[in-house]
């Protein structure tokens, strides 16, 4: 007998008999499945399970858990604090969809970034991060955001290769000024070290984010955000990375960040296979309105909108990827199975590990995400096991 749907719960290990989800609208790499089924044996989906514990889900849609490639904490806690503020932001994304996480620093000393690197990557080892993302110091002074301009440097190649090796293998992406001097041949050193080389914090040209890309440059941090408008005259960094299939373009869907006409331009020139969506979430995500620290800055949050208290910029956001997943469909009126892809299978196969993660596939980690007819989060299980079960009162 099939077990009704009940309410959010809390997280529990999942049962020895493998359980398999019936009756929603499962969006699979092929296509939307109308009266789905989804085996989880374990920590694994399975191809399928005679005898498995039977859950009914009907009315509801089933996708893949969200990838987050850049995201800077949240719950009241940074990616730059403790290894329990860390814990406490990667918990925070996980109640909304994000199974799969990188950790984003903000421009900082060097020294304190090394040290936050070690850190970091001893929680990617034990499996609780996907990597780890560095966002400065090796920006543009003129599109800094909320970055503290006194610590910002040049990409210094041997610098880069530091922040490279305390990561220990656990370095996902870096983010670049690419114009700067040294930005070329530390794009060059990222990519022979599997590091992906983003351009952001930018004040290129058009012609010299074209070099970047060359130099091996694939992906766009938070485009038309911290770097020059895009011009009929000189079209700068956001033609150049919008035009070449290479490059992955990073988008803030929260309302703040873009325009929904700048969203669209973006997502239907790049197409649906180029665009990851990011929440670039900082500690309010989760929590509300308040003062917060970002990396030394301090930052103002009202009405859900985070910026800094010297100057006013945008700093990072308080999205989670649930709330972006709703708005795409219900507000951008995307189609529900490019959203998948932006938010679960584009990120995943960038970060290279979409043999695991990205889809509901047999095989792959049962990380998914239980969503209403309104697309309103109802469940999420990591790697088996319910993190917001949607059986528990």
């Amino acid at each position: 007998m099939a077990t009704p749907l009940g309410a959010r719960g809390t997280a529990h290990h999942p049962t020895t008999r493998p359980q398999v989800l019936t009756g929603a609208r499962v969006v699979l790499p092929t296509g939307t499945v109308p009266d789905g089924r989804v085996t989880i044996d374990g920590t694994k989906i399975a191809a399928e399970a005679p005898h498995g514990n039977v859950v009914d889900v009907s009315g509801h849609w089933l996708v893949p858990g969200f990838v987050d490639l850049h995201n800077h904490g949240g719950g009241g806690a940074s990616f730059s604090g403790t290894a329990e503020d860390v814990q406490r932001a990667i918990r925070t994304h996980r109640l909304h969809g994000t199974t799969t996480l990188v950790a984003s620093t903000v421009t900082d000393d060097m020294d304190i970034l090394v040290r936050q690197a070690g850190l970091l990557s001893e929680l990617a080892e034990q499996g609780d991060l996907a990597g780890i993302h560095f966002e400065g110091p090796f920006i543009s002074p003129c599109r800094k955001g909320a970055h503290s301009e006194a610590l910002l440097r040049d990409p210094d190649p041997a610098e880069v290769r530091k922040l490279i090796d305390a990561a220990r293998g656990r370095a996902s992406m870096v983010t670049l000024a690419t114009e700067l001097p040294g930005g070329l041949d530390s794009v060059r050193l990222l990519a022979e070290h599997g590091v992906i080389a983003a351009v952001g914090h930018t004040d290129a040209t058009y012609e010299q984010t074209v070099q970047a890309i060359e130099a091996g440059a694939t992906v766009a941090t938070h485009l038309f955000n911290a770097m020059p408008p895009l011009g009929h005259r000189s079209p700068g960094p956001i033609a150049a990375l919008l035009e070449d299939e290479r490059v992955t373009v990073e988008l803030i869907n929260d309302g703040t960040h873009l325009h929904p006409a700048a969203l669209e331009l973006a997502f239907r020139h790049a197409g649906p296979g180029r665009v990851a969506f990011i929440t670039d979430a900082m500690d309010a995500a989760g929590i509300g309105d308040g003062r917060y620290l970002l990396g030394p800055l301090e930052v103002e949050v009202s009405e859900g909108v985070a910026r800094l208290v010297e100057g006013g910029s945008i700093a990072g956001s308080t999205l989670t990827q649930d709330r972006a997943f709703q708005r795409a469909v219900t507000i951008d009126r995307l189609p529900v199975e490019d959203v998948v892809a932006a938010l679960s299978a584009n990120p995943a196969r960038l970060l290279g590990i979409d043999d695991t993660v990205g889809s509901l596939e047999p095989g792959k980690d049962a990380d998914l995400v239980l969503l209403d007819e309104n697309f309103e989060l109802k469940g999420v299980m990591r790697k088996g096991e319910w993190v917001v079960d949607p059986q528990l009162a």
